[in-house]
């Protein structure tokens, strides 16, 4: 609805403004604007289409410059209607696919390998967010004798996920009696999901007590999965912000946004304090396409200022978010490029 406010003088000068501040951090004058983009009017004739676009809530002026800086409105009327996307460059193709494509294939890895890749060449902060676990298949657990009275369960899931947790015995069990229950439990719980497995677990172990003799112990440690089974296997619903990836906040220092203590402090306190930022981003992960939320319309004064750019991908039935987050004042065709290019990369090698 924005552009079609907009006469064509002032949808070509409000291009020129958003593309001039986000190179240069300056704000634009009629001068520059007519010197670098040529638009075939006067100075006088874009001073007074800036004018007239300040009226209407895309420029301001900063204090008592002579130039005027896009508003978040016009910067959602930019990335809506007005920029143009451009293929990603061969290199910076080949860059994320050596940076992220190389080493280990677990998900956690290849994620805050994205992360970091796309911050170095987008200059802004990577970000992603892990899957959430529920619908992961087991592919096989193990149990290891920690103390006399305490176990680590250890479960490897498809996409090369590992989750461990701690289980409290009721007195000393015999080491042959952990390999039985651990090798029980692989037979009737492996290839099934996080969620089956919580659901179903009772039932699935409710004749498995071992009877053979030196096994002594093996039923009560069976019975303690069949009692306390949904809280060990409810990995799935760790808390979010735990799922959170975040590249180097340093390349964000050198930003005129960030010259202020205050703003740094802001950017610290993202970075720190995970919850709102896994909130917002857990709202994307259902979404197809890049999603793209500029300073106000994230609801939330700790994100205000900021753009978000984020893509959905996939591993099997599972769904996560990869992208960036920095000033408005960004790149945002170069930013699109490389987090679509990004998503499409990481579900590839998540398959």
């Amino acid at each position: 609805m924005a552009l079609s406010e907009l006469s064509e003088r002032e949808r070509r000068v409000l291009e020129c403004v958003v593309r001039s501040y986000v190179e240069t951090a300056e704000p634009a004058g009629s001068r520059t604007i007519s010197r670098r983009f040529g638009l075939g009017v006067s100075p006088a004739t874009i001073r007074n289409t800036m004018s007239d676009l300040e009226e209407k809530g895309f420029l301001f002026h900063p204090h008592t410059s002579a130039g005027r800086i896009p508003t978040d409105k016009a910067y959602r009327t930019y990335v809506d209607s007005l920029m143009r996307l451009e293929p990603l460059p061969p290199a910076e193709r080949d860059r994320l696919a050596e940076d992220i494509g190389t080493g280990s294939s677990a998900i956690e890895t290849i994620l805050r390998r994205a992360a970091q890749s796309l911050g170095v060449l987008t200059q802004e902060l990577g970000l992603a967010l892990g899957p959430r676990l529920d619908q992961t298949v087991l592919l096989r657990l193990e149990l290891v004798r920690l103390t006399t009275e305490k176990l680590i369960l250890v479960l490897t899931l498809r996409g090369g996920t590992v989750r461990t947790i701690f289980v409290e015995m009721r007195g000393e069990i015999a080491d042959e009696a952990i390999a039985e229950v651990q090798r029980v439990l692989n037979e009737r719980l492996a290839g099934l999901s996080l969620a089956e497995i919580r659901v179903t677990l009772g039932a699935r172990l409710r004749d498995a007590a071992p009877t053979a003799p030196g096994l002594g112990g093996a039923g009560e440690l069976l019975n303690i999965f069949v009692q306390e089974g949904e809280q060990l296997f409810d990995v799935g619903t760790v808390a979010d912000e735990e799922t959170v990836v975040l590249g180097q906040p340093s390349v964000l220092a050198d930003q005129p946004e960030f010259a202020t203590g205050e703003s740094m402090k802001r950017l610290l306190a993202l970075t720190e304090t995970r919850s709102q930022l896994a909130t917002v981003l857990r709202s994307r992960a259902a979404q197809p396409g890049v999603s793209i939320t500029i300073g106000g319309e994230h609801g939330t004064a700790l994100l205000g200022g900021l753009t978000l750019v984020t893509a959905e991908y996939t591993a099997g039935s599972l769904t996560g978010v990869i992208g960036v987050i920095g000033p408005t004042r960004m790149p945002y065709e170069k930013v699109i490029a490389l987090v679509t290019h990004t998503s499409s990369l990481v579900t590839d090698l998540l398959a």
